[in-house]
């Protein structure tokens, strides 16, 4: 018997890799003749770059940007050369699980990093990019983002605002 195996990560306990392959080994512990073929999903949040990485053979790559509060931290996205496509997760530096339930706000968070690892890979040639928005701590419409490709945004004085939710109001201007 030929069985396929597609899992989703179960959140905060297995990564969906290890889904399929717990669940090989427990038919294989029934049955061994079985052929099972494991092929791991995602919804688009946490694992996605992950898995489309490992399946386009790509490699991971290790940048420093700035976390949802502006701290700098390491985030690592996928980018398979061979097809010049960058695997980016915008909660490897936008997500809610890198910021303290105490000290959670969307207000104040930003898309900056998810924009550097944009950034990032367009220098490294990235013509495609897959940006997988699932555990996203912000609510700034993008403009963290913008503004690390480059983009300001200006209030009605022409004064830059800071790239965050509670600043949209604010927003006259861009360039």
């Amino acid at each position: 018997m030929k069985i396929l195996i597609a899992p989703d990560k179960f959140k905060s306990s297995l990564t969906a890799e290890e889904v399929a392959e717990a669940i090989a080994e427990g038919i294989h512990s029934i049955n061994p003749d079985h052929e099972v073929i494991k092929f791991p999903l995602a919804d688009g949040g946490d694992g996605t770059a992950s898995i489309l990485t490992n399946h386009f053979e790509g490699k991971f790559v290790h940048v420093r940007v700035h976390d949802p509060l502006f701290n700098i931290i390491e985030a690592v996205y996928g980018y398979a050369g061979t097809i010049n496509t960058a695997f980016i997760e915008m909660s490897a530096a936008s997500g809610l699980r890198l910021i303290p339930k105490e000290i959670q706000n969307p207000l104040y968070t930003t898309t900056l990093g998810t924009g550097e690892m944009i950034r990032d890979a367009i220098s490294r040639e990235a013509r495609k990019i897959v940006l997988g928005i699932g555990g996203s701590a912000t609510t700034d419409a993008g403009i963290g983002m913008a503004a690390a490709l480059g983009y300001k945004f200006l209030d009605c004085n022409g004064t830059e605002l800071k790239p965050v939710g509670e600043n949209l109001e604010f927003i006259l201007f861009y360039r």
